[in-house]
């Protein structure tokens, strides 16, 4: 009997677990063989290939129930089901691609959240020093923003990058951010709330300053956020409408 094979090197030749075998005999997917004289169970080259066809089929993802029907099928219906399942593991991979593609955004910053403008704006805030609460909040205000309105977010991002382009308004923003720790009766305060008031004047206060600019400067739309006003920020908006 030198041409029949053992269960545990059937297994390593289709790369399954002898458990898995058995599963199959179970399951009706596998035919037994017959015991030999000494009680072992014998198979044959045929099973073999079955075993490898099966295999192959469930790796794909294929249902067991489903995979039985297919061993059994005539040539052209199991080349029409190997075609379905050839299309259904493109489709899969294309969306395992578009994951890890996702998950290499999620390691190295913002655009999975935003879009590539609105994560170099962000990450330009890093660069001159803004807050990592301040990025955050501004990350969120552009979420929020970008949901409500795709198309308006797309120009505003450029009307901020614009205004951000101003070193005194830049020197503003920088200094409305650090105001976030301040007392309540910090004498830079009035300050701080007047050189933002006169800034304003002498640039009109356009639709694009109003639309982007709040008592914070930079908390954009996210006043629901936690972090997104503190006692400091709170007075100095009380200060700009005086």
């Amino acid at each position: 009997m030198a041409d029949m094979i053992t269960i545990g090197r059937l297994a390593d030749y289709a790369g399954v677990t002898i458990k898995a075998i058995r599963h199959y005999h179970e399951r009706g997917l596998l035919a037994e063989p017959d015991r030999d004289s000494s009680g072992y169970r014998r198979y044959t080259a045929q099973h073999a290939v079955d075993l490898v066809r099966i295999r192959t089929l469930a790796d794909a993802g294929v249902p067991l129930a489903r995979v039985r029907e297919l061993l059994d099928a005539d040539a052209a219906t199991l080349a029409a089901a190997i075609a379905d399942i050839d299309r259904d593991l493109k489709d899969r991979i294309a969306r395992l691609r578009r994951t890890r593609g996702r998950l290499a955004q999620l390691r190295g910053g913002d655009e999975l959240f935003v879009s590539p403008d609105v994560a170099g704006y962000l990450d330009d805030l890093r660069g001159l020093g803004v807050s990592e609460r301040q990025v955050h909040l501004e990350r969120d205000g552009w979420i929020l923003m970008t949901t409500a309105s795709p198309a308006d977010a797309a120009v505003w991002i450029a009307e901020k990058r614009e205004l951000m382009s101003d070193p005194e308004f830049r020197a503003l923003y920088l200094e409305h951010d650090t105001a976030y720790d301040w007392p309540t009766d910090d004498p830079r305060l009035p300050a701080l709330a007047e050189r933002t008031r006169d800034w304003f004047a002498r640039h009109g206060g356009g639709a694009e300053t109003r639309r982007v600019h709040n008592p914070a400067i930079a908390r954009l739309a996210a006043e629901s956020q936690p972090g997104a006003s503190s006692p400091a920020w709170d007075r100095l908006a009380r200060l700009m409408k005086s």
